[in-house]
């Protein structure tokens, strides 16, 4: 196969690996409670902070994730679990919260906006960008697509890794789309239909948590 073949191949098969794990459509509509009370230039800022961090979570694991876990002694079931059970929390927290802030009295000024980014600001990384973008399953696909057995500094090593590099950019790109725009798809569904993808969006982050977790402990107990 010629080489350009070759490379649009491998970044194919690494784009379609990677999009059902990150599933940028679902995680935008589940993240979406987080922007709700900010500004337009606000959550531009944020989702621009959010899609940075994605990437780097990507590219760290793809350059350095195997020996950062060799170090510590720590296994993918075991990253799995730890992440579905902080996911599971944060469902729990959005099934178990108020609807208050879609009350018209509630509705923010500007001033309330800049606030609502200096609180969520501390939120963009954890639990945002990770684990909820990009989490356990993101990184154990990505160990995957890496794991090959080209020898470091081959045509075939930096090929491989270049073509897992593009398809992440991609995935990020599509990130950055979807966050961007969840206001306008949720603005579709009028007040009462966003309060039920929110709901619907909580339910969702809770089995997808659980999810996580059930598949590190089969993985752990070899079930």
């Amino acid at each position: 196969m010629p080489l350009y073949e070759s490379f649009v191949h491998l970044v194919f098969i690494g784009f379609i690996a990677l999009f059902p794990v990150v599933n940028p459509v679902g995680s935008a509509l589940i993240v979406s409670p987080y922007f709700e009370n900010l500004s337009r230039a606000d959550k531009r800022k944020a989702v621009t902070r959010i899609t940075f961090y994605a990437f780097c979570i990507c590219t760290v694991a793809l350059f350095a994730g195997h020996y950062i876990l060799e170090l510590f002694g720590i296994s993918i079931p075991v990253v799995q679990l730890a992440g579905g059970i902080m996911i599971c929390k944060i469902g729990w927290e959005f099934l178990s919260s108020d609807e208050g802030s879609t009350n018209p009295e509630d509705m923010p000024d500007l001033k309330t906006k800049v606030s609502a980014y200096s609180h969520i600001v501390n939120k963009l990384f954890y639990p945002i960008s990770f684990p909820m973008t990009t989490g356990a399953g993101t990184i154990s696909v990505i160990f995957t697509l890496s794991a090959h057995g080209d020898t470091f500094g081959s045509r075939e090593y930096y090929l491989n890794t270049l073509a897992i590099l593009v398809a992440i950019l991609a995935i990020c790109v599509l990130i950055y789309i979807f966050y961007l725009n969840t206001k306008s798809i949720i603005n579709y569904l009028g007040t009462n239909g966003e309060n039920i993808v929110n709901r619907i969006s909580a339910f969702l982050i809770f089995c997808v948590g659980l999810q996580i977790a059930v598949s590190g402990l089969k993985a752990l107990f070899k079930i």
